[in-house]
């Protein structure tokens, strides 16, 4: 991924920040230029809470090239407390003792980099929620 583009995205993968809708108040992630719901292009910034609970999951064993140290590891499907649902890696935690419905909190961590000397790239993956 080139430097401007990394920036550019920026926001929604550091600070989780949505769009709300001006006129009937959803929530885009990542955020649009127009209302998927009233077509309306006024929004307004809103953060996630970045809480919510896992609707499904698969552990991948098999990885892609970049990725075979991390193996195994779970990819699902959140649900966040605010009705958004994102696919994100779950990570800190024994993938095989996952459940549907488990809760999980959105962390910030190391997705990738580019060479030992080049860009390293940080985003949200979740982490079960143990109340801290």
């Amino acid at each position: 991924m080139e430097v401007a583009r990394h920036w550019r995205e920026t926001p929604e993968r550091y600070r989780m920040e949505a769009g709300k809708c001006s006129k009937c108040g959803k929530i885009a992630f990542p955020g649009r230029m127009i209302c998927p719901e009233c077509g309306s292009t006024e929004f307004t910034k809103h953060t996630l809470s970045g809480k919510g609970k896992i609707v499904t999951y698969t552990i991948i064993r098999t990885a892609p090239d970049g990725f075979e140290d991390l193996v195994p590891y779970a990819v699902g499907i959140i649900e966040l407390d605010d009705g958004i649902k994102i696919l994100a890696q779950i990570t800190d935690c024994n993938p095989e003792e996952l459940k549907t419905g488990d809760r999980v909190v959105a962390k910030f961590r190391r997705i990738n980099e580019d060479g030992k000397t080049g860009m390293i790239y940080y985003a949200y993956k979740f982490v079960p929620d143990v109340g801290i």
